[in-house]
């Protein structure tokens, strides 16, 4: 199967810069058990192949979420079929953690990072259109355990969002 990139390279003439994410993850206020505020980030980091990764930082069980952007999505045109991997499994990064399948084509889904796949989206096994309707919240595809945490996102290279606009414009 072909990565996105490869995908969105030979779609990428059809698509508008438009369908680019307009949504990062945004702080969070919670408050603790003394009524304290605290302000916790989800960090959410984006790849060349067009999958992202978000992990919240007031969690310490180090557990992100992996999708696909929602310039892959509709790259990829209507999922009809998502094929999702074994709880648990290993993750590594540029290794496939499933696949997508289309109308236009299928694609792998490659892990941004190493750790062991928790859970997956079963939902999509029934609904894999919850991809196009929400590719980065509802449609997300799996979760992994991160060796290593925030520092594993900053570490792989991986983009924030602004750098990942900038790639999907050139």
């Amino acid at each position: 199967m072909a990565s996105f990139a490869r995908t969105i390279l030979r779609a990428a003439p059809r698509l508008a810069v438009a369908a680019a994410p307009r949504i990062v993850a945004v702080p969070r206020l919670t408050r603790g058990f003394a009524g304290t505020s605290n302000l916790n980030e989800i960090v959410k980091k984006y790849t060349s192949d067009h999958e992202w990764i978000s992990l919240d930082t007031a969690s310490d069980s180090n557990i992100a979420t992996i999708g696909i952007t929602t310039y892959a999505a509709s790259a990829l045109g209507d999922v009809v079929y998502v094929e999702l991997p074994e709880v648990p499994s290993a993750a590594t990064t540029g290794e496939p953690v499933g696949a997508v399948e289309s109308v236009k084509s299928a694609s792998d889904i490659l892990s941004p990072v190493d750790g062991e796949i928790v859970e997956v989206n079963a939902a999509l096994n029934e609904k894999p259109g919850t991809i196009n309707r929400a590719p980065e919240g509802e449609g997300w595809i799996v979760k992994v355990k991160v060796e290593g945490g925030v520092k594993a996102l900053e570490a792989e290279g991986l983009m924030g969002e602004k750098e990942y606009m900038t790639f999907v414009e050139t």
